[in-house]
C-alpha cells in the first residue's frame, strides 16, 4: 500500500520538493516567455512595418487580442498550414475556422473583421470615380471580395453615364463550377437602377480564371439582351487566384 501511495504522489508531482514549493512555476515561465514574444513582435511590426512579418506572425498579431492568455504562435502556424496563406485564412469560411481547435467565435470574428475592413478599404478606391480609369483598383477590390470563395459568385457592377459605380450587387451564388445567370433579370435590374452600362464579374474557385465555353455563351446572351434596350456591357471579368481574365482585353467581347 505504501508503494502505491508513493507512486500516486509522484504521478501528481507532489514528491518533487520544487513542485511543492512553487506550484505552477513552469506555467509562469511559459507565460512570461510568450508575453515577451508578443512585445517583440509588436515592436517589430511598428518599427519595421508589416513586410517584416511572415504570414503566420501577422496572424499571431491579430490573435493576441482575442486570445490574451494563450501562446498564439502554434495556432497561427496551424492556420497557415490548413488554409495556405494569410489571405486564405481571413477569407476562409467561418464554419471552417470555427472547426479549428483553439479558435472560438471571438477569434474568428476578429479574423473576418480584418477581411471586411480590407474589402471596404478597396471598395473606397472604386467609389465616386470612373471605373474605366480606376481599373486596377476595381480588380484589387474584386479579388479581395471573391478570389478565395469556394463556390462561384456572380456580381453585377452598375454604372451611370459617367461610368461611375451606382451599385455593386451579388446576383447569384452557384456551385464550385457553375452559376446560373438570367439575362432578362440582369436587364430588369439595370433599368430599375437607371444604369447605362454594366460590368459582370464572377470567380472561379479552382483559381484558374480562363473562361469556359458556358461563360462565353452566357456573356453573349447578356450582351445581346442589354443592347436590345440601349445598354452597354463594358466587360466581363473572371477572378482567379493571383490573376484575372478580362473578356474585352482578350477579344471575347
Amino acid at each position: 500500500m505504501a508503494g502505491k501511495r508513493s507512486s500516486s504522489k509522484q504521478e501528481r508531482g507532489l514528491s518533487d520538493p520544487g513542485t511543492e514549493l512553487f506550484p505552477g512555476e513552469d506555467e509562469k515561465q511559459s507565460k512570461a516567455g510568450y508575453h515577451g514574444h508578443r512585445a517583440r513582435l509588436r515592436g517589430r511590426f511598428l518599427d519595421a512595418g508589416p513586410d517584416a512579418l511572415a504570414d503566420y506572425e501577422l496572424l499571431e498579431l491579430l490573435l493576441f487580442t482575442s486570445l490574451p492568455r494563450k501562446d498564439t504562435k502554434p495556432l497561427a502556424k496551424e492556420l497557415i498550414e490548413e488554409f495556405g496563406s494569410f489571405a486564405e485564412v481571413i477569407a476562409a469560411d467561418k464554419d471552417k475556422l470555427l472547426a479549428i481547435d483553439g479558435l472560438g467565435e471571438s477569434a474568428v470574428a476578429g479574423l473576418k473583421a480584418v477581411q471586411a475592413g480590407a474589402v471596404r478599404l478597396l471598395r473606397a478606391g472604386v467609389a465616386d470615380r470612373p471605373i474605366i480609369s480606376s481599373w486596377q483598383a476595381l480588380i484589387d477590390y474584386c479579388t479581395a471580395l471573391m478570389a478565395f470563395e469556394e463556390a462561384e459568385q456572380f456580381r453585377l457592377l452598375f454604372l451611370d453615364k459617367k461610368n461611375k459605380l451606382i451599385a455593386d450587387e451579388a446576383q447569384q451564388r452557384g456551385t464550385v463550377d457553375h452559376t446560373p445567370v438570367y439575362p432578362r433579370e440582369v436587364v430588369k435590374r439595370a433599368l430599375a437602377l437607371n444604369a447605362t452600362a454594366i460590368i459582370m464579374v464572377h470567380n472561379h474557385p479552382s483559381g484558374n480564371p480562363e473562361p469556359s465555353r458556358a461563360d462565353i455563351e452566357m456573356t453573349k446572351k447578356v450582351k445581346d439582351a442589354l443592347e436590345a434596350v440601349g445598354l452597354v456591357l463594358h466587360d466581363h471579368v473572371v477572378i482567379g487566384r493571383g490573376r484575372h481574365v478580362s473578356f474585352r482585353q482578350d477579344g471575347l467581347l
